[in-house]
């Protein structure tokens, strides 16, 4: 008799089931775990945000605080320790969430929420990928939305096999994809 709660070879049909009983589909979730590129980035951001906390300590603490002939680079340690921070931070909740108020892609800079009424389709189509995020692209895969108000043309793809977290990783770049179209083909019913 196969225990699949304790293994991570479940199927896919028995891990889209959620065991827990508070599992509810109104908060929004990523149906995919961070990639290695992305947490590789994100640690090096905070291990720099380390040092930089530390020197503005140090700076602070061997240094007159407030003279007149110094300046307040301990300040601008701290200021760019903490920017660093909330920089992994970012990056690690960038991506590609759902629930069932819609679908939401979070960029470093900025959010946008479609709701599923406004979605035509989802779907895996063959092109062009940019790989790491990077201007160089290289043939992949992407998953794309087409909204009701916009050309298909004008929407940037939601998930690429090459981006920060699926590059390497095939087999999850597919059941995200596959758990995203299932959201939208949820959804969209009504």
């Amino acid at each position: 008799m196969p225990l699949p709660f304790l293994t991570a070879d479940r199927t896919f049909e028995a891990a889209s089931e959620s065991a827990l009983p508070h599992d509810d589909r109104e908060l929004w979730r990523r149906p995919y775990r961070p990639g290695p590129w992305r947490v590789a980035v994100a640690a090096l951001g905070l291990l720099f945000a380390s040092f930089m906390l530390f020197a503005a300590v140090l700076i602070a603490l061997t240094g007159p605080v407030f003279s007149a002939s110094s300046s307040p680079t301990w300040a601008v340690a701290l200021v760019l320790g903490l920017a660093f921070i909330a920089g992994a931070l970012r990056l690690l909740r960038m991506g590609v969430w759902v629930s069932d108020h819609g679908l939401r892609q979070a960029g470093l800079l900025a959010t946008r929420t479609v709701p599923w009424a406004r979605v035509v389709s989802v779907r895996t189509v063959q092109q062009p990928v940019r790989w790491l995020g990077l201007p160089r692209t290289v043939q992949g895969q992407a998953l794309v939305f087409v909204r009701e108000d916009r050309r298909p043309e004008d929407t940037a793809p939601l998930l690429t096999t090459h981006g920060l977290d699926f590059v390497g990783r095939p087999t999850a770049f597919d059941r995200a994809a596959d758990t995203v179209e299932a959201w939208a083909a949820e959804y969209r019913r009504g």
